[in-house]
């Protein structure tokens, strides 16, 4: 079922154009020059209830102003969304009862008072049975390991504390939908690996539907079996993993490591593949061979090196998501994908 709809969607800024020096501030104090900036240019997708989507893009793509429409904070200028039986900025009010949101950059916890105190206001704001609370906050202080920090205030928290209570914020009410916009952003090794673990946990157990902007694609191929990718405002793929690295990962390579020096000249003369494998001398025990697929046939090329010298160890690699998402941003595909 979709809980997620998204038609057309489109969001274009009116900013001023802005003159250069003294006399150039002045001109604008007096006559003012406009241009429009699009930053979302009518993108369509939908999210399934219970879905965890990964929704990436280069600084400046679209990414988080498609966020504050889905959550209602702008209007778009064109284009429908839906979410559940809400269209967030017609029905704020009511609607923001039933999503939960997290930006990396900001807290949703009052600074001055104890992490606590702002959980037991959120609990009246989102009208939450002081049993349920309960019962959530016990599970979340379990998971999170939230105890000692319930009495610190908000402003002594580090940052990785802050958005681990930031988390459970958000969540409290049970939201059927979480908005999750660079949750890890600042946060050092550990401090991701916990919240990908807790965010991968929540999905799992609550079913809680989830829309993850990040730059950390590692933070993408571990929790999401869905990716957007945007530039410019617009859609470059919907789809899974596994998809992306068929469509632009067309490339494989596959290293060899030799019990004495290789002879690369004789290899390559004995092998007879020519422009279709590319050869790459990583030192003197150990070579790269990369090559498509559809060209040349893994197995066939291993056999053949393995019936000219002497192999101590294989590797077989595949572009990671992070070169293949790269490729997409630079416009830069190889042949063809």
């Amino acid at each position: 079922m979709k809980l997620i709809e998204v038609q057309q969607l489109r969001k274009v800024y009116r900013t001023h154009k802005r003159r250069e020096g003294m006399a150039g501030a002045l001109l604008n104090l007096v006559h003012r020059t406009y241009q429009d900036v699009v930053a979302v240019d009518g993108i369509d997708f939908s999210v399934a209830s219970g879905e965890l989507v990964g929704y990436i893009g280069p600084n400046g793509a679209g990414k988080s102003t498609t966020i504050k429409m889905l959550t209602g904070i702008l209007v778009p200028t064109a284009g429908s969304i839906r979410v559940g039986e809400f269209v967030p900025w017609k029905q704020r009010q009511e609607y923001v009862r039933t999503i939960g949101v997290v930006f990396g950059q900001r807290t949703q916890l009052w600074w001055d008072i104890a992490v606590i105190e702002s959980f037991r206001l959120l609990r009246k704001i989102y009208q939450v049975p002081e049993p349920l609370f309960q019962q959530r906050l016990d599970h979340f202080k379990k998971v999170l390991d939230l105890e000692p920090l319930l009495q610190i205030p908000v402003r002594k928290l580090s940052l990785g504390q802050r958005m681990r209570c930031d988390l459970v914020a958000s969540l409290l009410h049970h939201p059927k939908v979480l908005f999750l916009d660079e949750p890890t952003i600042g946060l050092d090794v550990m401090g991701k690996l916990g919240i990908r673990e807790f965010l991968a946990q929540i999905q799992r157990e609550l079913g809680t539907t989830m829309l993850l902007t990040t730059h950390d694609l590692d933070e993408i191929e571990k929790l999401c079996r869905r990716v957007i990718i945007i530039d410019k405002g617009r859609i470059l793929y919907d789809g899974d993993l596994a998809g992306l690295r068929e469509q632009f990962a067309t490339e494989r390579r596959v290293t060899f490591q030799f019990d004495e020096t290789y002879d690369q000249a004789a290899l390559q003369a004995a092998t007879g593949w020519g422009e279709a494998v590319r050869w790459e001398a990583v030192d003197p025990v150990r070579l790269r061979l990369s090559f498509r697929p559809r060209d040349v046939r893994p197995a066939e090329l291993i056999g053949k090196v393995l019936q000219q010298t002497a192999v101590r160890d294989i590797a077989i690699e595949e572009p990671s998501i992070e070169e293949i998402v790269s490729r997409i941003y630079s416009g830069q595909r190889q042949e063809g994908a």
